[in-house]
């Protein structure tokens, strides 16, 4: 029994669900409008401003889909409405970020400034240097754009160095034990 699925999605006002055929689910806020298409043997229904997700059977695949529809929709109607948003921390001597234009321009140590643009959906924000903030609707699109950011410096385990997520612990290693003579 999915515990998730069978919870229902309360839609606030001003927030419009539509299922379309082939299981096409659009949903339109105030921050915008998200569409994807869930699998077709999950039965979707609008009633009022609930939306309620069912399985046809109990087989092993309806059963996994099941929360997972569920949740993929509950984070649509969230992005419309709050949206997603995750935050970058940058730590090192010298490594620092800042936004020009639609870019993010960040100093990471190598010889090169690494520049990364926004993407359709995604809007980034530098409120200082050591700290870049990645905001959207779609909570797939910031998570995959957060994780590529952090792709470009990961933190290295024996100082810390590098971009991580805010609140992320780095497990640190000891250096080299030094043999005195």
């Amino acid at each position: 029994m999915s515990r998730i699925g069978n919870k229902p999605i309360s839609v606030p006002a001003g927030v419009d669900v539509n299922i379309a055929e082939g299981n096409v689910v659009t949903v339109k806020g105030p921050k915008g409008t998200l569409t994807k298409e869930m699998h077709k043997d999950m039965i979707i229904t609008c009633e009022g401003s609930e939306v309620k997700v069912a399985r046809p059977s109990e087989d092993k695949l309806h059963k996994s889909l099941h929360g997972l529809t569920r949740s993929l929709i509950n984070n649509m109607v969230e992005g419309v409405t709050n949206g997603f948003s995750k935050t970058l921390e940058i730590e090192g001597v010298g490594y620092r970020a800042a936004k020009q234009g639609k870019n993010l321009v960040m100093n990471l140590g190598f010889s090169h400034q690494v520049i990364m643009s926004e993407i359709d959906g995604i809007t980034i924000d530098v409120p200082a240097p050591n700290k870049i903030v990645v905001n959207g609707i779609d909570k797939q699109m910031v998570g995959q754009y957060a994780s590529e950011v952090r792709e470009k410096r990961p933190p290295e385990p024996y100082k810390g160095k590098g971009i991580r997520y805010e609140g992320e612990r780095i497990i640190r290693k000891e250096g080299k034990a030094g043999k005195g003579k």
